[in-house]
């Protein structure tokens, strides 16, 4: 528009070149300031096309782009807003850091009992490529604290590391322990020689999945019923949830006196009692009917869907990691 308007006045006026600039840019822009010289019939009616033209041209380019860039600036502010006020209401939920194969397998877990999660995940192409919600990643780096805090760590109930180098989790988990003293710290160790340097570092547990699968292969040949038997247990998805843990919280309001035969569980839900946890954490397997439920202690129960469905009901349990 401003060749054609400089052009046109220049020839239909006899104006100078900046004359003619001068002129196209009041015309274009509707301003009205004086005109430069007598104009001639063919300059006006040059002027008059060149108005209406202009008019209808700019006009569409400042309303186009102009929407452009609205759209554009409102849907990221919004998915901005939406992500931090999602990530502000979010507490006691579950940190993942990396969206790998541990990390997919530790998500499909907290979707199937229902837990508030969000993953921390650098590589674009994997968030995009994910068959989860863009609101449950959060892109960043889990190593930079910025990144944690941005997640919620200080709100959060546990945290699960699963990047494939083992440093990369060290340094999470020593961040994270600082972040937050009372989290539960989960991480993922490629090397046996790292399990002791993790636990050093402040993670509660520390997970090989290289170790734990040739077991469970080797097992498969030392008592593969057993195995099979085990990996017929359903944890989530379509069938229900074979193992749940109680916790003396969740099952009494207050400090009581209570033996495992006095909590009548078998007759009350269908469960069967086949482990108990003390305080300071030691397992005790198959309990003693007499032995006492004290505060802090927890159970681990074992039944069918319908059997842990009603025991989620009779004590309120909506499936939270302890």
């Amino acid at each position: 528009m401003l060749l054609v308007g400089v052009l046109g006045f220049k020839f239909t006026m006899d104006l100078s070149w900046v004359d003619s600039l001068y002129m196209t840019v009041i015309t274009i822009t509707t301003v009205g300031y004086r005109e430069i010289g007598e104009p001639s019939p063919q300059a006006k009616l040059f002027t008059v096309f060149f108005i209406l033209i202009s008019v209808i041209v700019v006009g569409y380019a400042v309303s186009a782009i102009t929407e452009y860039l609205l759209s554009r600036n409102s849907l990221a502010d919004l998915r901005k807003k939406r992500k931090i006020k999602h990530l502000e209401s979010m507490e006691n939920h579950i940190i993942v850091c990396g969206y790998g194969r541990n990390g997919k397998q530790a998500v499909q877990k907290l979707q199937d009992y229902k837990r508030d999660f969000i993953i921390i995940e650098k590589d674009q192409q994997v968030i995009d490529d994910a068959p989860l919600d863009e609101e449950n990643f959060y892109r960043g780096n889990a190593n930079e604290d910025d990144v944690l805090l941005s997640a919620g760590i200080e709100r959060a109930s546990t945290l699960i590391t699963a990047l494939p180098e083992d440093a990369d989790n060290l340094f999470i988990v020593l961040s994270a322990r600082q972040l937050n003293k009372n989290l539960k710290i989960i991480s993922r160790a490629s090397e046996e020689n790292s399990y002791k340097k993790l636990k050093f570092a402040g993670a509660d547990n520390v997970i090989l999945p290289d170790t734990i699968g040739g077991q469970h292969m080797a097992s498969l040949i030392v008592s593969p019923d057993l195995i099979e038997f085990w990996d017929n247990l359903s944890y989530g998805g379509n069938e229900g949830v074979n193992l749940e843990q109680i916790s003396f919280e969740q099952m009494f309001d207050e400090e009581r006196d209570c033996t495992i035969i006095n909590l009548n569980l078998r007759k009350e839900t269908g469960c069967t009692i086949i482990g108990y946890k003390a305080p300071d954490g030691n397992y005790t397997v198959n309990p003693d009917p007499t032995l006492p439920l004290v505060p802090g202690s927890k159970i681990i129960v074992v039944g069918n869907s319908n059997q842990i469905a009603k025991l989620q009901k009779v004590y309120r349990i909506n499936n939270e990691v302890t």
